[in-house]
């Protein structure tokens, strides 16, 4: 099916530019990059790979290759004459204090903290409502440059001991260290090279996780596809660890993981082999030793255990419902014929949650948040009152709780913490940011626009009040388009900065996203991704077309698969966007499922070795092989991270390198490559607004702007 020949022949030698440091940014000189003669045959299509070698993160050409690229984007960037004003406004609106919702283990309420610019936020507890808060855990002190990050947690079911993970660099890989949550001393548990864990404890002996054995070659990039859930008894070494799940053949799967119920009665595990669809297993804990019952024996639905009552199962799935519905089922037998609805399904999709004993749906209406509440006979208690048209979540907590908390936000509003009421219904505002942001300065709109092929797809459109729509302002169209992944309206920092110039924001709900369940995410995958692209160019030429800007004052931006998105879209129509900002893209859609656990993504994507016409599909919309030489492309800020051991950096390396060979035009090609940082978790907030400033500062200076659109010089910005 697929034959790889490499002869090494070098054409070409990177070398680098002695006029860099004194370069302007109208005068760029690349790094030449060298070429090797690297050839796949694809059901008989020969394709070349040139810059195989920089899939190689180990090598001390790529390091060269990484310093030489940044050398001349740093170079550009800093001489961009408003770099500088755009890094002090970003730093003047992060610095406000910024606080979690609180929840309960133990003796304690925990809550996060950040008093403005911390790199990570701290965690604070208290012994009750009144109690004094405490600095717990402060993971600031992970790592001097504050790349070490919290990862997530897990507290014993009795609270006293604390499971917590760190993430370094930005990797996807994770050391689990416990705590002795009473005195805060490390235990001598430290659990290492775990990967796409979650921590759930039985009782308080000790926890499930799940992890991969560490891969032969580069742990960044080389392919990781047998997840194991295993069970770590407090005071064992890992060597002593069990096995439960994914240690046979038969059982391998590149997605495993394992909750435990509230009750510590049931283990529910998952196995998936792609991000969509998955088997579901089930073990009762309270036999001595339990066997594996099958739930879902196929990976054709979505379906988890979302609570019991004894041994009453309700399972979220959507099996037969693209928008999914609540089940209820014995665990005796509880495999899908025995299946009884218990909240059905409608026509939005439901994304439910449980606290003190009640169910909380949350329902999407054209991506917007609607929350209904069900007692424990699924009948309708209330449909919550949300504080306004936008996005809330986080409607959990704990069977016995009598409050939750949860947070609202939109494009133009700062989340906002209420805590509400369970039993009364009623809300409250529990924390309310100050941030140096107006919101009664701004507006979001939502539109509905024709793509292509006739759908109808939702767009949210947010700019300052009394912009007038000439067709010269300059605009962000923001967008993912896939893995089921939902894009609801949420307020960003940053983002405020770039309306404070007086930009447009633009964010279109694309096909292979959420918004509006299976069949719109099926919409989007596989031989119907181009339907994502031309979601994403009607929504520009929607933009254009009615005048909230023009193709010279047009950026596109998305990160990960919406990197992919953007690299697409950018080749498809070099003339529709004057800037393209790609970040963390799949742009080698020939070679993705070869790094890490990218195989995992093929329900999406299919792969280049299905078959000859998804071979074809593939590489006629590759980001990395539809460069073509002599045409113009947009000014192009690729943006990754070293320690990107997700979408590894290899894909971002190959198309700015594509991209600097083949591109005729005077626009400037970059490549901005983040050191010690992942796909985007965990990032410091010092990387993160140096890295919100290049954005803006390129996007601006290359739609011609040379000064700012507005004066920020006093931090005003209005």
């Amino acid at each position: 099916m697929k034959k790889i020949s490499t002869a090494i022949c070098v054409l070409g030698l990177i070398t680098y530019s002695n006029t860099a440091n004194s370069q302007n940014p109208n005068e760029l000189k690349y790094p030449e990059t060298k070429k090797v003669d690297t050839v796949t045959d694809y059901f008989g299509t020969k394709v070349e790979d040139p810059y195989r070698w920089l899939e190689d993160d180990r090598s001390e050409e790529t390091e060269n290759w990484v310093k030489a690229q940044n050398k001349v984007t740093f170079n550009y960037l800093k001489q961009i004459p408003y770099r500088d004003q755009l890094k002090k406004r970003l730093t003047q609106l992060w610095d406000y204090e910024k606080l979690s919702a609180p929840f309960t283990e133990g003796d304690y309420i925990y809550f996060f903290k950040n008093d403005g610019l911390q790199n990570q936020s701290v965690m604070y507890r208290k012994k009750g409502e009144e109690g004094k808060a405490e600095i717990f855990l402060d993971p600031n002190k992970f790592s001097e440059d504050g790349t070490t990050s919290l990862g997530g947690l897990s507290f014993s079911k009795d609270g006293k001991i604390l499971a917590y993970a760190i993430s370094e660099g930005g990797s996807d890989w994770r050391k689990i260290i416990v705590m002795d949550a009473e005195n805060k001393k490390i235990l001598g548990d430290t659990i290492r090279d775990v990967k796409f864990s979650g921590m759930s404890w039985k009782g308080n002996d000790g926890f499930f996780y799940s992890s991969y054995d560490k891969p032969d070659g580069s742990e960044l990039s080389a392919k990781t596809d047998q997840h194991k859930l295993y069970y770590h008894k407090l005071g064992t070494a890992q060597s002593e660890d069990k096995v439960i799940f994914g240690a046979t053949p038969e059982q391998k799967h590149r997605y495993v993981g394992g909750g435990v119920t509230e009750d510590d009665h049931y283990l529910t595990i998952s196995a998936r082999n792609s991000t969509s669809g998955g088997k579901l297993f089930l073990m009762d804990l309270t036999k001595e030793d339990p066997e594996l019952v099958t739930i879902l024996d196929h990976e054709k639905t979505d379906s988890y255990v979302i609570k019991n009552e004894g041994s009453k199962l309700f399972i979220v799935t959507n099996l037969d419902a693209p928008n999914k519905r609540i089940v209820s089922v014995d665990a005796s037998n509880p495999t899908p014929e025995n299946w009884e609805d218990f909240i059905p399904e409608t026509e939005n999709v439901l994304s439910p949650s449980t606290a003190g004993g009640d169910f909380f749906a949350e329902y999407m209406v054209d991506a917007i948040s609607q929350v209904k509440q069900y007692d424990s006979e699924g009948n309708l208690i209330r449909e919550v009152e949300l504080p306004g048209i936008g996005s809330a979540g986080g409607f959990g907590a704990k069977e016995d709780e009598k409050v939750l908390y949860y947070s609202f936000t939109n494009y133009v509003t700062p989340g906002t913490i209420y805590k509400y009421d369970i039993e009364k219904g009623t809300s409250e505002v529990y924390n309310k940011p100050n941030i140096d942001f107006d919101p009664e300065n701004y507006e979001s709109k939502q539109v509905f626009y024709d793509s292509k092929d006739g759908t109808k797809v939702p767009m949210i459109i947010t700019y300052k009040k009394g912009t007038e729509m000439n067709g010269e302002n300059p605009t962000i169209l923001y967008g993912y388009g896939g893995f089921n992944i939902s894009l609801t309206p949420g307020f960003s920092t940053a983002m405020s900065v770039w309306l404070e110039q007086g930009g447009i924001y633009a964010v279109p709900n694309l096909r292979g996203g959420g918004e509006y369940g299976k069949e719109w995410h099926d919409a989007g995958i596989k031989l119907k991704k181009q339907n994502v692209f031309d979601d994403f160019i009607a929504a520009a030429e929607y933009l254009i077309a009615n005048d909230y800007t023009s193709s010279d004052k047009l950026a596109v931006r998305g990160g990960s698969n919406g990197g992919l998105l953007v690299g697409a879209t950018m080749t498809q129509r070099p003339d529709l966007m004057q800037v393209a900002l790609p970040a963390v893209g799949v742009m080698d859609m020939l070679r993705y499922h070869t790094f890490t656990a990218g195989a995992g993504w093929a329900y999406d994507y299919g792969t280049a070795e299905d078959n000859k016409e998804m071979f074809e599909y593939l590489y006629g919309y590759s980001p990395v092989h539809n460069v073509k030489e002599g045409v113009e492309y947009p000014a192009t800020m690729v943006t990754t991270g070293d320690h990107d051991d997700r979408v590894v950096p290899a894909h971002s390396f190959k198309f700015a390198a594509e991209l600097q060979d083949k591109h005729a035009g005077e626009e400037p090609v970059l490549i901005r490559i983040e050191t010690k940082a992942g796909h985007g978790a965990g990032k410091p907030t010092s990387m993160i607004i140096e890295e919100y400033a290049d954005i803006f500062g390129f996007t601006l200076y290359n739609m011609g702007y040379k000064d700012l659109p507005k004066d920020i010089e006093k931090g005003v910005g209005q």
